[in-house]
């Protein structure tokens, strides 16, 4: 069985991130999820509108992810490459470079984003739309 493991937060679930997810599946047989925790969050300076809990019940309603973990500090993955026997690390490519370290551990691929969309603008343009 081909694992593959990506990283996010995941807030405001949108279609983007639902591309992501199919085309990380699509480069294996199981797909890890790691979400970062309200508290990883936090240390990143990054407010969810979702809580942790909330994000990971959506993400487990998706048919493409198989297991979502908890991401609780930029540390951690390389431990869970080698805990969850991961044979690809897939991140967006706007971390193009970010991970390469892990490529002694397993393959490392840096997917296109969906130019169009992202939790960003979309806060963007719910913020702009209320004034």
């Amino acid at each position: 069985m081909k694992k593959v493991i990506t990283y996010g937060t995941f807030d405001l679930l949108h279609y983007g991130h639902i591309n992501l997810l199919r085309r990380a599946k699509e480069m294996g047989d199981y797909l890890i999820v790691a979400l970062s925790t309200d508290q990883f969050n936090a240390k990143k300076g990054k407010k969810c509108y979702f809580s942790y809990e909330k994000r990971k019940m959506l993400l487990e309603s998706i048919r493409y992810v198989d297991l979502v973990i908890p991401e609780t500090c930029w540390e951690q993955k390389p431990e869970d490459v080698k805990e969850f026997k991961v044979d690809v690390f897939v991140m967006g490519d706007d971390w193009r470079g970010k991970f390469d370290f892990l490529s002694d551990l397993c393959q490392v691929v840096y997917l296109p984003r969906t130019p169009e969309i992202s939790t960003s603008k979309i806060k963007t343009d719910l913020f702009s739309k209320g004034e």
